[in-house]
């Protein structure tokens, strides 16, 4: 008789249909390999691939990506998100701003989203550093909208101010990840709800002229009623755009990932889209394989449409 212990298997819902993406063929592919060669060429990390986007084969098929700044390793440790944790990264590279942009330049895009690692070895979080890649980018190409999805700086107020003063920017972002009750299972121990809400409260103070944005991700545990909550404290700090996604492991729930507790369906992705809207959100992206960043141009259009700016 054995006298191992073997290990819990924990097992997840079966992955339905609708979460099952497709490659891209035809030309859709041919602009995912010229987008891929723009993003390889120019020594850049996306966000579509360190964390494992299950979009990336619809944006870069599009010919848009996600660019992820400030370093490939993230100084947090969040239970949800794959991008590698190190408590002391190299320094952001003084080269990547000037790469960014010509990359951004060479896809010809109409709007970019520029995401970034959280950096909690730098005095001010990376602030000045995600700033000069913002202006890098509209210097190069000014006829691009930029949206920058910032990290929560440690709540480092007189660098948000700095970051912001006058900076080139269209959409300011920032994820609340999950609903509150869930922050100490889901996030890393130095980022929260409030301190998320704070971050979006101040950055539409300080520009008031700039959109901002934030998501939520779903099936993590929550309920129906904290989904509701959460919108209404976003609206209540002015958040002009939200997503709504489904949360997929992305590695073995047990060794750092947390399991997905169940798979929202279409129909409930449609509710909180049209729950969204009549709480007066301006663009609302809502559905299974939505993330933070996906088809961004396009809620910033609609939020301009409605009279935000």
């Amino acid at each position: 008789m054995s006298n191992s212990t073997e290990l819990p298997i924990v097992t997840r819902p079966r992955l339905p249909e609708w979460l099952r993406a497709q490659p891209p063929s035809g030309e859709a592919l041919a602009i995912f390999n010229r987008t891929r060669g723009a993003v390889d060429d120019g020594g850049l990390h996306t966000v579509c691939e360190e964390a494992k986007c299950p979009n990336v084969h619809d944006c870069w098929g599009r010919g848009t990506a996600t660019f992820m700044i400030a370093g490939k390793e993230c100084t947090r440790g969040c239970r949800f998100c794959s991008v590698e944790t190190l408590r002391a990264p190299e320094p952001p590279d003084t080269n990547e701003p000037q790469h960014l942009a010509e990359a951004v330049a060479r896809m010809d895009l109409d709007h970019v989203v520029i995401t970034v690692v959280n950096r909690d070895d730098q005095p001010d979080g990376g602030a000045a550093h995600y700033r000069k890649c913002v202006e890098a980018v509209h210097n190069t190409a000014p006829h691009v909208t930029i949206e920058l999805l910032s990290s929560d700086l440690a709540g480092n107020w007189q660098a948000l101010a700095e970051m912001l003063d006058g900076i080139p920017l269209d959409v300011f972002a920032h994820n609340v990840e999950c609903v509150e009750r869930l922050d100490s299972t889901v996030r890393d121990p130095r980022a929260s709800f409030a301190l998320s809400l704070e971050m979006l409260r101040r950055a539409k103070e300080l520009r008031p002229d700039i959109v901002t944005k934030s998501s939520l991700m779903v099936g993590l545990g929550e309920t129906m009623k904290e989904i509701t909550e959460a919108m209404q404290r976003l609206r209540s700090v002015d958040v002009d755009l939200i997503t709504f996604g489904q949360y997929l492991a992305p590695g073995r729930p047990g060794e750092r990932y947390l399991p997905v507790t169940r798979y929202a369906t279409p129909a409930e992705f449609d509710a909180w889209a049209d729950e969204a809207r009549q709480m007066g959100f301006a663009g609302v992206a809502s559905g299974p394989m939505v993330r933070s960043s996906f088809r961004a141009g396009e809620l910033l259009a609609a939020a301009r449409k409605g009279g935000k700016r």
